[in-house]
C-alpha cells in the first residue's frame, strides 16, 4: 500500500474508531433518555403495529406501503455486515463483542426511530408527484441550515459512487469463485438489472424488496437453524461465552488469539453500528415514502428494522460461529469464511458455498439498487430531477468499473465520506430531538383516546 493510501487508511481507522463510536452511541443514549426509553416501553406495541400488520392496508399519504419502505431500508443494511461482519467482530473482539453489539442495537433503535419520524414529518412531493424525504430535508426545513443539508446530500451522493463499486466488486468476486463467471460479465448484468429496477423508482424497488428480503432472510435463518440444531448442546455455552467475555478478557484458544474487554467493546460497537446504520440517516429516505397517517407510526418500523437486522440476523450468525466452534479454528484474517465453514461441516462444502453465495448475491443486489436510489435522491435535492437521472448512469458505470476492480483508489475515500454523512445527521437529530419528543407524546396520547 502506497503512502497516500496508507494515510487515508489511518485517517479512516481513527475516525471510525472511538470518535464516531462515541458520537453515535452518545447520540443514541441522549435520544433514549430524552424519549424516556421509548423503544423499550413501546416494544410490544411496536411488534403489534409492524409485524402484526404487515398485510394490513395502511392509511395516509405516501408512495409505498410501510412494509415496502422498511424492506427497502433493510435492503441496504442486511447482507455482508451480518454474514461477514459478525464473525470479524468475534475474531477480533471475542464472543463478548456480541453483547456490545446487542447493546448498541437497543440504543440505536432510538436513533433510527428519530430519523424516520423526522423523515416523514419533513417530507415533500417532488416534480414527479412522489413523496421524498430524508436528512437533507429535515436539516434544511427543521433547522434552516441549507448549507449543512447541502453538505449531507453532496457527500452521500459521492459516497455512493464508491459504495456501488465496492458492493459490485464483492459480488462479482463471489460469483467468479462460485460459478466461474468473469467479473466484467457480472458487472454488466448487475448494471442492467439495477437500471431496470431503479427506473421504476421507489414503487418498483419496494415491490421487489418486499418479496426478496423476507425470502433471503428466511433462507439464511433456515441455514443458521440447521447449524444451531446440529450443535444444540453448545447453545447454552455460546450464550455463557457472550455474557462472560463482555466483562472479562477472552483467553487465546486454538486459532483465536484472545481479546481484552476494550477490544470486545470496540468491535461490538463498531460492527453493530455498521450493521444497522442507525445514525447514518439513509433509512429515513426510504421510510419517508411510506403511506402513514402519523410520523411516529412509521417510526415504529425503524425500531423493527434494527431489531430484525441486529437482534435477529446478527445473533443467528453469532450462534452459527460460536456453537460450531469455528471461531477457535479459523484465524482472524479468514474470519469472513466462518459461516461457510460452519455450514459446510453440516451440509457439505459445495452446498454451503452455493447457498451462502446465493444469499450474498441477492442481498448485495438489493443493497446496490437501494443505495443507487438514495444517491439519485441526493442529486435531485441538489440539482433537480434531471440531475438524478444523470447520476443513475454514473452509478451504473461505477458498478461495471467496480466489478472488475477498477479505480480502487476511490474506495479509500469510502469511510471518510461516510463519516461526513453521519456528522450532519447526528447534529440534526440532537437539535431536533425536541420535535421528535413532541411527535412521540402526541402519538402516545392518541393511543390512550
Amino acid at each position: 500500500m502506497g503512502t497516500f493510501e496508507q494515510q487515508l487508511a489511518n485517517i479512516s481507522d481513527f475516525i471510525w474508531g472511538w470518535p464516531l463510536m462515541i458520537l453515535l452511541v452518545g447520540g443514541g443514549i441522549f435520544l433514549t433518555l430524552r424519549l424516556g426509553f421509548f423503544q423499550f416501553r413501546i416494544f410490544p406495541h411496536m411488534l403489534k403495529e409492524t409485524f402484526g400488520k404487515i398485510f394490513t392496508k395502511s392509511e395516509g399519504d405516501g408512495t409505498v406501503s410501510p412494509f415496502q419502505a422498511t424492506t427497502a431500508a433493510l435492503a441496504s443494511t442486511i447482507g455482508a455486515a451480518n454474514i461477514v461482519g459478525v464473525p470479524v467482530a468475534i475474531a477480533l473482539g471475542g464472543p463478548g463483542a456480541i453483547f456490545w453489539m446487542w447493546l448498541v442495537a437497543m440504543i440505536g433503535m432510538a436513533t433510527k426511530y428519530a430519523e424516520v419520524v423526522l423523515g416523514v414529518k419533513y417530507r415533500t412531493k417532488n416534480a414527479e408527484g412522489e413523496w421524498v424525504g430524508g436528512p437533507m430535508y429535515y436539516i434544511e426545513q427543521g433547522l434552516g441550515w441549507k448549507w449543512l443539508a447541502w453538505c449531507f446530500a453532496f457527500f452521500l451522493m459521492i459516497e455512493i459512487v464508491a459504495s456501488s463499486m465496492v458492493q459490485s466488486h464483492s459480488l462479482s468476486t463471489n460469483i467468479e469463485v462460485a460459478f466461474h463467471i468473469p467479473p466484467f460479465v457480472t458487472g454488466i448484468i448487475i448494471a442492467i438489472v439495477i437500471g431496470l429496477i431503479t427506473i421504476g423508482g421507489i414503487k418498483r424497488i419496494g415491490s421487489i424488496t418486499e418479496r426478496f428480503i423476507p425470502l433471503m432472510v428466511g433462507l439464511y435463518l433456515i441455514c443458521a437453524l440447521i447449524v444451531i440444531v446440529a450443535n444444540w448442546s453448545e447453545v447454552p455455552h455460546a450464550f455463557a461465552l457472550i455474557f462472560t467475555h463482555a466483562f472479562a478478557p477472552a483467553p487465546a484458544v486454538g486459532g483465536f488469539a484472545g481479546a481484552g474487554i476494550a477490544m470486545a467493546i470496540r468491535w461490538g460497537l463498531a460492527r453493530g453500528l455498521y450493521s444497522n446504520e442507525a445514525g447514518m440517516g439513509t433509512a429515513s429516505i426510504a421510510h419517508a415514502t411510506a403511506k402513514t397517517d402519523h410520523p411516529a407510526k412509521q417510526g415504529l418500523w425503524g425500531i423493527f428494522e434494527v431489531a430484525i437486522d441486529t437482534l435477529v440476523v446478527c445473533t443467528m450468525t453469532a450462534l452459527i460461529v460460536l456453537t460450531s466452534g469455528v471461531w477457535k479454528d479459523v484465524p482472524s484474517e479468514d474470519a469472513s469464511t466462518m459461516v461457510v465453514r460452519a455450514l459446510s461441516d453440516v451440509v457439505g462444502g459445495h452446498a454451503a458455498g452455493i447457498v451462502i453465495s446465493i444469499c450474498l448475491f441477492f442481498f448485495a443486489l438489493s443493497t446496490i439498487g437501494v443505495i443507487v436510489y438514495y444517491g439519485e435522491k441526493q442529486a435531485e435535492f441538489l440539482f433537480g430531477t434531471m440531475a438524478s437521472h444523470v447520476m443513475r448512469f454514473v452509478y451504473l458505470g461505477a458498478i461495471i468499473v467496480g466489478a472488475i476492480g477498477g479505480l480502487q483508489f476511490i474506495w479509500q475515500f469510502l469511510d471518510i465520506m461516510l463519516a461526513l454523512v453521519v456528522l450532519p445527521n447526528i447534529i440534526a437529530l440532537l437539535f431536533l430531538s425536541g420535535e421528535v419528543k413532541t411527535i412521540t407524546q402526541d402519538y402516545l396520547m392518541r393511543l390512550k383516546q
